[in-house]
Formats: structure tokens, sequence, C-alpha cells
């Protein structure tokens, strides 16, 4: 009887001592200022791929912020070198992709855009944190033998390792894209399915060193998941869309003319099968239109197939591409009218890049502290 008093009372106790722990947690969680990080790299004009995955989103975010919520958004020039550019396009390119974010609706009053490069903290917590990260937590990131296979036309991605041509910088980059995130200790990241596992890395690498210095340092970020699906290559629907493959008819820039959106749309890969349906398996060049028709008029994929499943392929390639046309043109006036105007450019740039480096170089100061690099 007594016995059973007694591990009646521990488990209570350890009840009470587990929702403590939880009460205090959801506490701290509401006092912690709410950070949001996301980055993009200057490699040429953004697509709809980046459009719909992360700009639309960067956009929706700022809008429903709360008063207190900061925003960073970052022209990740850095990474960028992982494969080396010319130097005068890298620059062009960082004042092209600032122009197509601010027309894309991101506002300076509202978050800070500034250039990664500017903030020399970025680096110098990126080789502290490469001091703790083990090699076999970067081995088994896949972005690195994906880059590798497109610039070395590999047919198998299994037939890439750490001695087929790997340079250190892209190897590591998810260390340095970790740093991006933590020094400015940011609790939200909006990414899209195939970075979660770079997030996770961060998470892992913040965990680490705040086990081994046992200060809590940096928090924990969590991930925004992108609603939008990925859009694929229009001329291999088993890739993604991306700005670094070699077929300009593969993606469809923001900056293209309508005759340009044409004719990219009416070459994209489908199949003989009659009528319109949603099948990503079996179907999917046509199955990835019908994602870029949905991401524009935020009809389900269901939707879309139920209103044109009686079309032919060329039918519903018309109807895309008024609908990306319609859209983008918008977009594309603003583009023009920015271009006018580089000397705004440069100094919101400049603005971001001063209001983080504050930020920045605070936090690092904590992290110099605490490893024992400065008082």
């Amino acid at each position: 009887m007594l016995k059973n008093k007694l591990l009646f009372s521990l488990k209570n106790k350890c009840k009470f001592i587990s929702n403590l722990r939880n009460y205090v947690a959801r506490d701290n969680s509401k006092k912690q200022k709410r950070i949001t990080f996301s980055g993009i790299q200057p490699t040429g004009i953004p697509h709809l791929g980046n459009y719909l995955g992360a700009i639309k989103n960067w956009v929706s975010l700022q809008n429903n912020k709360s008063e207190s919520e900061l925003i960073l958004y970052s022209i990740v020039d850095l990474h960028a070198l992982t494969i080396p550019k010319d130097a005068k396009m890298l620059q062009k390119s960082k004042i092209e992709t600032t122009i197509i974010l601010l027309a894309c609706g991101i506002n300076p009053k509202k978050c800070l855009i500034f250039e990664q490069s500017k903030v020399s903290a970025h680096s110098e917590l990126s080789w502290v944190l490469n001091c703790i990260t083990p090699i076999g937590w970067l081995s088994r990131m896949t972005q690195w033998k994906t880059k590798i296979q497109e610039q070395k036309n590999i047919h198998s991605i299994e037939d890439i390792n750490m001695s087929t041509g790997l340079d250190l910088g892209l190897f590591a980059y998810p260390v340095l894209q970790a740093a991006d995130i933590l020094l400015y200790k940011s609790t939200h990241v909006p990414v899209g399915d195939d970075q979660v596992q770079h997030l996770e890395l961060t998470r892992n690498i913040a965990e680490k060193f705040n086990k081994l210095y046992k200060k809590s340092v940096f928090p924990l970020p969590q991930t925004i998941l992108v609603p939008a699906k990925r859009i694929l290559s229009l001329k291999d629907p088993s890739k993604k869309m991306s700005k670094s493959s070699p077929f300009e008819f593969s993606r469809i820039s923001l900056t293209d003319s309508p005759e340009e959106i044409s004719q990219k749309i009416n070459r994209a890969i489908t199949d003989s099968q009659k009528g319109i349906s949603y099948s990503p398996d079996t179907r999917p060049g046509i199955s990835n239109l019908i994602t870029i028709y949905s991401n524009f008029t935020g009809l389900t994929t269901e939707q879309v197939v139920n209103k044109y499943k009686d079309n032919d392929n060329k039918m519903f390639k018309d109807s895309v591409t008024e609908i990306v046309v319609t859209h983008l043109q918008p977009i594309q006036k603003e583009i023009e009218k920015l271009k006018k105007e580089e000397g705004y450019i440069k100094d919101v740039l400049k603005d971001g890049a001063n209001k983080a480096n504050e930020i920045a170089e605070k936090n690092l100061k904590e992290v110099y502290a605490v490893i024992g690099l400065c008082n």
C-alpha cells in the first residue's frame, strides 16, 4: 500500500515537473522575438521556380509580420562563389536580383535586404561552426552531389563521391548557410522541401554549439515550409527548374517577354495522352504545367483538372501561357522602372547592410566571448 502511494506520488511529481518545463518553454517562446531569415543566390535572373517557391512567399511573410518581428532577406553572394563566376557578371547579377525582389513586392521598410559579403560576420561565424561540424554530417548532404552532377553531366548521382571533383567551398557551404541563419539568432526560416535537410543540419550545429559551451546562444530555428509545389524543368520534368541549367528553354525567367514565355511553354515536354490529368509519376510534364497554373491562380490541382480535363495539351498550354504572362506583366513593368534607379537600389542594399551589421556584430561578439576569443 505504502509502495503504491510512493509510486503515485512520484508519478505526480514527475508529471508536475514535466508540465512546469512545458510551461516555461511556452513562456520563453512567447518572450522570444521572432526573427525570420532567408537568402537568394545572385546567379542569373530568377525564374518561375524561384518566384513561386520563395519570393512570393517572402512577400507574404513580410506583409503579415507583427510589428516586433524582424525579417532579413540576403543576397547570398558568397554562396555564389561555390561555382566561379565572371566578376562583372556577378556584380550585375546582384543588382538585377535586388531589382527583381523589389519589383515582386519586397519592401525595404518592412524587412532588411542586404548583400551577404557586406557583413563579414557571416564568414567569421562560418569558420567557428566549421570547427565543430563533423565531416560525416556534410557528406550526407545531397545538394553538393546534385551540383556536381549538373556541372559534369554525370548520369547517376550514385556515381558521385567526395573524390569526384569536389571543391571545399561546395562541400562546406551548408555550414556557411547555417552561419547565415544563426548569426541573427533566427527563429524561423522559409525553405522549399529540397532545403529541409540543410535546416536540420543548422539545428544540429546550433544544438552542438550550445551543449559544447553550455550556453543557450543559438535558438533552434523552425522550418516554414513553402506552400507551393516545386516547379520542374520544362525540358526535363524529372529535375527542378534551375538557373544553372544550360538549356534556356528549361525555365521561364521573370524578365521573359510574352513571346518567349509562349515559345517555352509550347515547347515544354508533355506526352501524347488525351485530356488533362494530374499524375506527377506518369505524366510529369503536364502535371508540372498544372502546378504552375495552380500556383498562379490559387486553384487546387484538382480544380484545374476539372476545369481543363477535356482540353488537349495545346489548348491547356495556351491557358498556362495567358495566366503566366498576365501575372508577370506588372512585375516586369516595375523592373523596367527600377532599372533607371540604380542609386536607389544601392542605397537599399547599403542601408540593409548597415542595419544587419549592427545585429551581426553584437551576436558575433557574444559568440567570441563564449568560445574565448574576447572578454
